[in-house]
């Protein structure tokens, strides 16, 4: 069973009445919008019809997700397609990603998450875990602005190398 843990920030304004009476807007949790997020990218790789609408409950028109240019699927991936995009290519890499330890923090409409990441390598099978954050910032409820931080790229880049025939038989 996975343990979700949810710690909200909250800023309180002491400068300026606060209205009693005015109705709250309803406003997304920061667990609400990952599990949102996850949920939408997962739905989009099971499918494989590479239908971008499938990604617009979670993901702005105008979102940006920023990889490490360490990576092989490095650079800046704009737009509903360019997610699309992202998550193919991932999907090229990785056999299995599972998230684990699931923790953020939110100050309005910016998410802080870290967790522990186990990627499954397609090229040889390995699998490595290690700590994993990201920095995300939502509009009207989608992700707006993503950036994430891989703890070890060079172990990264390690899983994901083809195994040469030297190292098959050594």
């Amino acid at each position: 069973m996975q343990r979700f843990q949810t710690q909200t920030v909250v800023t309180v304004q002491t400068d300026t009445e606060i209205e009693m009476d005015k109705a709250l807007e309803p406003r997304s949790t920061a667990m609400e919008l990952l599990e949102n997020m996850f949920d939408a990218e997962m739905r989009f790789l099971q499918s494989r019809s590479g239908n971008v609408d499938m990604l617009t409950g979670a993901f702005h028109r105008d979102v940006i997700v920023h990889e490490p240019q360490s990576l092989p699927y490095a650079g800046d991936w704009s737009g509903l397609e360019g997610i699309a995009a992202l998550f193919r290519k991932m999907q090229e890499s990785w056999s299995n990603v599972a998230v684990e330890n699931l923790e953020a923090a939110q100050n309005n409409d910016i998410v802080f998450m870290s967790c522990t990441l186990s990627l499954t390598s397609r090229a040889n099978c390995m699998t490595i875990k290690q700590p994993f954050a990201e920095v995300l910032r939502f509009k009207d409820g989608r992700l707006f602005d993503g950036t994430p931080f891989y703890h070890d790229t060079s172990e990264i880049l390690t899983a994901l190398a083809k195994p040469t025939p030297a190292s098959r038989t050594a």
